[in-house]
């Protein structure tokens, strides 16, 4: 009767926002813009949490005949371990990432401290003359355009760095085509295939070890800080932001400016 076993296949994007081209080429624009400047863009977003412990990692890897791996039956989480959460920064120009693994929770707090941690240990020693950042993030999540914590996180950022920072969002529906998911979270993730995640470190080294044909670098650290929930921002301390709306759409594309005061 022709049939045959098959699997889904994603296929179905959902709905699409009617400027969704025209911000692909805004961010198109901007970026080429820093880089003409020497400026430096990243790309930043959340890995899925991943389990800690001898539990099976999808994929095969090279062992003697007869000897797999053996590893838990159930995957329960374990309290002691708990999991990793993985924020990655991806540095687009000179195609280096760095990978906070986190213990906690996906706040914009822990976003902006990852961004903080990139800059200090690797952002900086690249780009000593830069005064400008660009990010590129997905619309939702912790870096979500609509987070209020997030603006009040960079704006802390730009404070403490003196960088004009500027953000561009991918409109909703879009964040596989965010270039830190392609160009370097699929590769981190094909260094740990078949290999158990027994601890933090473990996580923490398999990413670091990450490297790929084209020259891709990536640091990585575990970052042990506790993340609050549920933070609410008012508007006073909305208002208190030094920030400026794009024309074209701003609640997609905005500049966060230090207080120098």
């Amino acid at each position: 009767m022709n049939y045959r076993l098959q699997s889904n296949r994603k296929a179905n994007e959902g709905s699409s926002h009617p400027d969704r081209n025209a911000q692909f080429e805004y961010i198109n624009k901007q970026t080429k813009k820093f880089q003409i400047k020497g400026n430096p863009i990243i790309s930043v977003d959340a890995k899925k949490k991943e389990r800690i412990g001898d539990f099976k990692n999808e994929g095969k890897e090279w062992r003697p005949k007869g000897q797999p791996e053996k590893v838990r039956i159930y995957d329960f989480e374990d309290k002691e371990l708990g999991k990793g959460l993985p924020y990655g920064v991806y540095d687009i120009t000179a195609n280096k990432g760095w990978v906070s693994v986190g213990i906690d929770h996906d706040t914009a707090e822990f976003a902006g401290e990852t961004i903080k941690r990139w800059w200090r240990k690797m952002g900086l020693p690249e780009y000593p003359n830069a005064n400008e950042l660009l990010i590129i993030a997905d619309g939702g999540g912790s870096n979500g355009s609509r987070s209020r914590l997030w603006k009040v996180v960079l704006q802390e950022l730009a404070n403490e760095t003196g960088l004009n920072i500027s953000i561009c969002h991918f409109p909703p529906g879009t964040s596989k085509w965010n270039k830190i998911e392609h160009r370097m979270f699929s590769y981190s993730t094909q260094n740990w295939r078949g290999k158990p995640l027994v601890s933090r470190e473990v996580l923490v080294n398999l990413i670091g070890n990450t490297t790929t044909k084209n020259g891709l670098k990536i640091k990585s650290q575990l970052d042990k800080n506790k993340y609050t929930t549920g933070i609410k921002i008012s508007d006073k301390e909305l208002d208190n932001l030094n920030i400026e709306m794009d024309s074209f759409h701003g609640e997609w594309n905005y500049k966060i400016i230090p207080n120098r005061a």
